[in-house]
């Protein structure tokens, strides 16, 4: 008889937040202004109606609450949560990756004294 395994979600590196964090991202030339729900070191979740393609390319601006300064993280999208006709049971948008590792350990430190 075969044993049924249960599939178990790859662990994060990172902590995340729930956060509503005002982000300023620009790509190929074009800003948006959207809101973050989750943060964490690795990466955020950022929640639009026109989310950008997998891959994508982008600088993401924000300030954390609390906090003076502006981090200014390069990143790229790695999924993306489209609505479809109002069946979505979660927000549309897309899950972004922080690709500057110096950025990066910047806000793992800002976010462990916050």
């Amino acid at each position: 008889m075969s044993e049924l395994r249960k599939k178990t979600p790859p662990k994060r590196r990172f902590r995340r937040r729930t956060v509503r964090v005002l982000v300023d991202y620009q790509t190929e030339g074009e800003v948006h202004c959207e809101y973050a729900t989750t943060l964490g070191a690795g990466g955020m979740f950022i929640e639009t109606e026109s989310p950008l393609p997998s891959g994508q390319q982008l600088k993401v601006r924000f300030r954390l609450p609390d906090e003076g300064g502006v981090h200014e993280i390069e990143a790229r999208v790695v999924w993306c949560q489209r609505s479809e006709q109002g069946t979505l049971s979660r927000a549309p948008g897309m899950g972004i990756e922080f690709t500057d590792a110096v950025a990066t350990s910047a806000l793992a430190r800002a976010l462990e004294r916050g």
